[in-house]
């Protein structure tokens, strides 16, 4: 009898490793790939390792004098500058939802969740629309302006700050006379500080892989991100078959300020986490 239970408490297992086979195996196959030179690319076994990625490197940053890298910053700065404005948005329209009562505050959260569900892809024309009637387009603010409103990141925001900052906290400061901005600075902003992590990890994220917006927003190659420089060099590999190392390395490339991200947000994230137990 107990090894019925085992075999079903083995089918979640198998089926997390099965998802993570399938998450893991593209990065995988081009972290392979990027060390193959372009000959090795297209006639050796797809998971042997070639001998070509400092060559690849190389050819990358030498491409039209380091174009690539301008597009690695030019994401940096948008994924950057725009995940920290949509976290500010966010904390504060979060704390007003949670701790306010106001007519017509449920309504503006239901519209925010309508939001969530909206696919980026009905949005990003009109935004365009939007950016040229205001002689924005073909800009940096053209993309920035609009990822810093994040119906999610409001959603998480709402939901975190209920949970974290006690109301009779929120009173107390009251009590003792500080105003509504200080307390939300030096008392509920430390509180929701976890939340706020979050937000800003998956705006980051989700900016750093934007490639919609970018490509109907910008002509000018000098302000791409890395996501549609890639697509430009791609659609140049059918033309130029040397390309696709430089594609394949600079893909692999682009996922190493992400990891990195992940890991130092994941550090602080646990000792802010921590630290909260500690003071309660």
């Amino acid at each position: 009898m107990p090894a019925a239970p085992r075999r079903f408490a083995l089918a979640p297992t198998a089926a997390l490793l099965l998802g993570a086979l399938y998450c893991l195996l593209p990065v995988a196959w081009i972290l392979v790939a990027s060390t193959k030179s372009g000959s090795e690319l297209f006639s050796t076994f797809t998971f042997l390792p070639g001998s070509g990625f400092a060559d690849n490197v190389a050819d990358l940053s030498a491409y039209r004098d380091g174009v690539y890298w301008k597009w690695m910053a030019n994401s940096a700065l948008y994924a950057g500058v725009g995940a920290l404005l949509s976290t500010g948005v966010s904390a504060v329209s979060g704390y007003a939802l949670a701790v306010y009562r106001f007519r017509g505050r449920e309504s503006i959260f239901n519209i925010l969740l309508a939001g969530v569900l909206m696919p980026p892809v009905i949005l990003a024309v009109p935004q365009y629309l939007l950016m040229a009637k205001a002689d924005l387009t073909d800009s940096y603010l053209s993309v920035m302006l609009p990822v810093i409103l994040s119906p999610y990141g409001v959603y998480l925001a709402r939901i975190y700050a209920a949970a974290a900052v006690p109301g009779d906290v929120i009173e107390a400061g009251r009590m003792d006379g500080g105003g509504e901005w200080r307390i939300f600075r030096t008392i509920a902003l430390p509180m929701m500080l976890p939340g706020l992590v979050t937000v800003f990890l998956f705006q980051f994220v989700a900016i750093w892989n934007n490639f919609l917006l970018p490509y109907i927003m910008l002509g000018d190659d000098e302000k791409f991100p890395v996501t549609l420089g890639l697509f430009t060099l791609l659609q140049q590999g059918s033309t130029t078959p040397a390309l696709y190392t430089l594609v394949i390395t600079g893909a692999l490339l682009a996922i190493v300020p992400l990891i990195a991200l992940f890991l130092v947000i994941q550090r602080f994230w646990s000792l802010d986490l921590l630290s909260g137990a500690v003071k309660s």
